[in-house]
């Protein structure tokens, strides 16, 4: 097998330095800290913090005492971080990983109902208040076309607990 010099890896990948070695690509079955990290896509202190919670197996030790974690702890930790992402909190991860089979999916499906009912609360109320937003950029607009530089801020107003009707009076008081 001819290699190039530039295609030579430390990667376990087809052509690299340890797939020349053997027929196909020789699968790395334990990984340090940063490797796991790394291939994971999360930070070293995430993987130091997955394991002291007991979302991840307590790593083994090599003679020079790195933590050694098994392939598997890649797809625990890629699993974590997915869960994390759709709005799960790492209690409700570490009891989806304490179970098995059908009760682990019926978890997974009442847990993701939970948390789709949460979002339609969140996504209900910042629609109420995208229109009070809306409403009060009207209110501005309004405003801004009515009076130009003499405006008073009709937002504000309600927070000074002064309705644009009495500015707008005292305006004509004093205008």
């Amino acid at each position: 097998m001819l290699t190039r010099i530039q295609d030579l890896t430390l990667v376990p990948t087809q052509g690299s330095i340890l797939g020349v070695l053997g027929k196909g690509v020789v699968e790395q079955t334990e990984f340090r800290i940063g490797e796991l990290a790394t291939r994971a896509g999360v930070s070293i202190d995430a993987v130091r913090y997955y394991e002291r919670l007991k979302l991840l197996p307590r790593a083994q030790r090599s003679a020079g005492g790195f933590r050694l974690f098994g392939a598997e702890s890649i797809e625990r930790v890629q699993f974590i971080k997915h869960a994390q992402e759709l709005g799960l909190t790492l209690d409700e991860i570490k009891g989806l990983l304490a179970t098995g089979g059908a009760e682990e999916c019926k978890r997974v499906r009442d847990l993701l109902n939970t948390k789709i009912e949460e979002l339609d609360v969140r996504m209900d109320s910042m629609k109420k208040f995208r229109k009070v937003l809306a409403s009060h950029l009207i209110e501005c607009e309004r405003e801004l076309s009515e009076h130009a530089q003499n405006a008073c801020c009709p937002v504000v107003a309600i927070g000074n607990q002064i309705t644009p009707q009495v500015k707008s009076d005292k305006r004509k008081l004093h205008g």
